[in-house]
């Protein structure tokens, strides 16, 4: 395969894509007779071993509930659990672990916050979100707009995939009370200025929300310098297990902020006169929590702490380039979403052919991408198409890869011209 490895001043290599790959036992199989080529990264990424390694061990060695096993074993699994959320702290940079909450992924900490700051809304409050958001960070809001009496407003994008910073300005007003924003479009790849749209927003006292989830793969977000008083992002695309996400809030909103469920765990004290909630994180995790994959999350960060991020960011930069070098060679390729500054993310059309289609004699070639209107049907609807094909890379792929996916949609476009 193409070498994507960067030297150092020793022109020793730092970092070694084909050593990387390595670490990720799924990448060496074959699909349908093919080497895999996996390119569906937006949509779940890869395990490296040391996440499979670490939630392996925690069965073998520690599984026990924690907090409140008076034993050895909850004695270790309370300390791999507890020592996963204080490096997500440090990943995130959040001021304290009392603001990492543990969910079921961004989905489920869009929906605690919704809920949570619903009784801050009245009737004709404004929600501000773009028209790039996944349904995740849309359809709380919505819900939660049903039942107060607020408005959801979407800003609208432009025809590169930009948000309108214009539209922004103008529909960011007095009744403006909560901005949900994703910080990297999962479609377009589109990176926003999530920084200076929460610093516009704060001089209006608007709550900020940002949807990390397709930004936590690619950078390493700083939620203290953003100043944003709620960041989510889910695991498994961040290279970790499914089944498990993080909200991170400013401490003073969370203690705001109701119980999302009632349960184990998230109780002071219950009699049937007063039931009294645990302090943060706590309050917001009810039950026993997804154990295995919070220390795998822990692992997965881990891994990537000790990849050199600036030359992981050239690579993905690399395959991006090489992508857009190559749509001219496929004739009635479009791609959708052409904005400045993009991780490498690269939803397109082929004239004549449905998206599905496409991924089905990709997949034919061993080659994964995502199909369909990747939980983004209002942006579908302002390009006017009913979805895209998506192919979406990571650190891991190669140039090769990126040549391989070109040369097969040539092949798939001649036998349907």
């Amino acid at each position: 395969m193409t070498d994507l490895s960067v030297a150092n001043s020793a022109n020793q290599p730092v970092f070694d894509v084909q050593t990387i790959r390595r670490d990720f036992p799924i990448l060496s199989q074959q699909v349908n007779g093919k080497p895999l080529v996996y390119l569906d990264n937006g949509a779940s990424a890869q395990k490296p071993l040391a996440v499979l390694d670490a939630m392996d061990r925690y069965y073998r060695e520690m599984h026990s509930n924690v907090h409140r096993g008076a034993h050895t074993l909850g004695d270790r699994a309370t300390t791999a659990f507890e020592g996963a959320r204080e490096t997500v702290r440090q990943f995130l940079n959040a001021h304290s672990t009392r603001e990492i909450i543990w969910t079921r992924g961004t989905t489920e900490a869009i929906n605690l916050i919704a809920n949570g700051l619903a009784p801050r809304l009245n009737p004709g409050d404004e929600i501000l979100v773009s028209r790039m958001e996944h349904h995740a960070n849309i359809v709380p809001w919505q819900m939660v707009a049903e039942r107060t009496g607020a408005k959801v407003v979407p800003v609208d994008v432009t025809p590169e995939g930009e948000l309108d910073l214009d539209a922004f300005e103008r529909l960011l007003g007095d009744r403006t009370r909560i901005l949900a924003i994703t910080h990297v479009s999962n479609v377009l790849g589109t990176v926003n200025p999530v920084a200076n749209l929460i610093q516009q927003a704060k001089a209006r006292n608007v709550l900020t929300v940002v949807d990390g989830a397709q930004a936590v793969p690619h950078y390493k977000p700083d939620v203290q310098a953003l100043d944003c008083d709620f960041y989510a992002f889910s695991s498994h695309k961040l290279f970790g297990p499914t089944g498990i996400g993080v909200l991170y809030g400013k401490a003073s909103l969370l203690e705001e902020m109701p119980p999302y469920q009632g349960g184990g765990e998230m109780i002071e004290r219950v009699s049937f006169e007063k039931t009294t909630w645990n302090t943060l994180p706590y309050k917001f995790e009810a039950g026993t929590p997804a154990i295995a994959e919070a220390v795998g999350l822990g692992a997965a960060i881990d891994y990537l702490n000790g990849l050199d991020r600036a030359k992981m960011e050239a690579a993905e930069s690399t395959l991006l380039e090489r992508a857009n070098q190559l749509v001219a060679t496929v004739p009635g390729m479009e791609v959708i979403g052409t904005a400045r500054k993009k991780v490498p993310v690269m939803s397109f059309k082929i004239a004549g052919l449905h998206p599905s289609d496409i991924g089905t004699l990709l997949d034919q070639q061993g080659i994964a991408i995502r199909t369909g209107h990747h939980c983004a049907m209002p942006l579908m609807d302002f390009y006017g198409v009913p979805g895209t094909a998506r192919a979406s890379f990571a650190f891991y792929n190669t140039l090769e890869e990126v040549d391989q996916l070109f040369a097969a949609l040539q092949k798939i476009q001649r036998l349907f011209a």
